[in-house]
């Protein structure tokens, strides 16, 4: 049995891994208080996948597991009508220094809340909760499970980012070995993506 250690101690991230990782093996899944190394609300690609990758590296570093998982929200520029959409980024580190990554589906935000985000320096959940008047609405179905009456939750999210980071692990014959650590954290610091 895999030993899988999430980077947050956060249930719905923790629900959402155990549910993807029957699709590799069966797995001790267990989350675990980490930071992030990036602000309280990322933006950007980098921003992003940095925060993943350093909860994924600090969840195995102190779990000793065989695989971290890191999990980050975040926004991303995009030509919609607010000018970003959320998205999480999924980061898996394992044996080897082996690395893989995946996306959840983005959902455009209101543009008055890029406003307060962007230009009052809060981060999504503290505006969602006033707006929407859902106290710790990240725990549990999480801003677009509001948005779209619970036809799609955090934890939906979170799973599909989970699941796409786990394709090169699933299918070795088709993909090879999973990347480098060292090449990521290159393509990161140069921004070549």
């Amino acid at each position: 049995m895999e030993t899988v250690a999430v980077g947050s101690g956060n249930v719905v991230k923790v629900r959402a891994v155990e549910k993807a990782w029957v699709l590799k093996a069966s797995a001790r899944v267990e989350g675990f208080s980490v930071e992030s190394g990036v602000s309280r609300q990322p933006v950007g690609v980098s921003e992003i996948l940095r925060g993943a990758l350093n909860r994924a590296r600090e969840a195995l570093r102190v779990s000793g597991y065989d695989y971290g998982v890191g999990v980050e929200a975040g926004l991303l520029p995009f030509p919609s009508s607010s000018g970003y959409i959320d998205v999480q980024v999924a980061v898996i580190l394992g044996p080897g220094g082996r690395v893989s990554l995946g996306l959840s589906p983005g959902f455009e935000l209101p543009r008055t809340w890029v406003g307060e985000i962007l230009l009052g320096g809060k981060e999504l959940e503290e505006v969602a909760i006033r707006s929407l008047g859902v106290d710790r609405i990240g725990e549990k179905i999480g801003v677009i499970g509001r948005l779209t009456m619970g036809a799609v939750t955090r934890t939906d999210l979170t799973y599909q980012a989970v699941v796409m980071a786990l394709l090169p692990w699933i299918n070795p014959e088709i993909y090879g070995p999973p990347a480098r650590v060292e090449e990521l954290e290159r393509r990161i610091q140069s921004q070549v993506f």
